[in-house]
């Protein structure tokens, strides 16, 4: 498997990333394709964490999501296609909502990196709070709803991003935190439409296709790999 992968950063680097550990929170849109990245260069261990199913409005945008797992919790859909890449992939999920109260319980532990996929606002400030405060590298999505421009994808420090609604909000509510070890994916492309329409528990539902929120997910796994690339064994 990781054949081509050495080609590319030796073994020295293949190592690096066997003994690796993340934690990815998220396994939808964005999450399921840094999954993919993630597993697919070899990171050794790696925790999953999601409190959602899949449902048939995942199979436009989530790499997870197929006619076979409709219905099925996505931690376990998602361990279960890690160890159908890399049957040596320490992985394990975590079946619970990231919020206040489990975010402690969530990055407890040794880990290299976090890299967070979820999209609720106050869920996301709590997570990324506590990492900041454990001083946890972080990669972090912001929102890739409602984007068709794939090149209008950016990467850079939270507190320097600009256009996406989301990271405002992010950068208000962790004005008081040190967010220096945080590394956001964002759209620098203005939102195309406003949301529309609210599901059964009141939540926006937002426009997607398949595209930007893969560049979000590959770009994210990317940016933790060449971190992890450069850390000392």
């Amino acid at each position: 498997m990781s054949e081509r992968t050495s080609l590319l950063i030796g073994d020295e680097g293949i190592e690096k990333l066997r003994r690796s550990s993340v934690v990815l929170c998220g396994c939808g849109a964005v999450g399921g394709y840094a999954l993919e990245g993630l597993v697919r260069s070899g990171v050794g261990h790696i925790r999953v964490v999601d409190h959602d199913v899949f449902s048939e409005s995942n199979l436009n945008r989530q790499i997870l999501a197929t006619t076979f797992t409709v219905g099925r919790p996505k931690v376990e859909v998602a361990c279960e296609r890690a160890r159908s890449i890399n049957p040596d992939v320490d992985i394990s999920g975590m079946d619970v909502l990231v919020n206040e109260s489990t975010v402690s319980e969530i990055i407890d532990g040794e880990f290299d990196v976090l890299v967070d996929a979820i999209d609720t606002l106050r869920n996301k400030t709590a997570l990324l709070r506590c990492a900041s405060e454990k001083g946890i590298r972080t990669f972090s999505s912001m929102g890739a709803a409602l984007h068709m421009d794939t090149q209008a994808v950016r990467v850079a420090p939270l507190m320097k991003t600009k256009t996406c609604p989301l990271a405002a909000s992010l950068r208000k509510a962790l004005r008081d935190c040190d967010t220096s070890m945080i590394t956001a994916v964002y759209s620098e492309e203005p939102p195309v439409v406003k949301p529309s329409e609210r599901d059964d528990h009141g939540k926006s539902v937002l426009g997607s296709l398949p595209a930007v929120p893969a560049v979000f997910g590959f770009t994210l796994a990317n940016e933790a790999i060449r971190f992890l690339l450069e850390k000392s064994l």
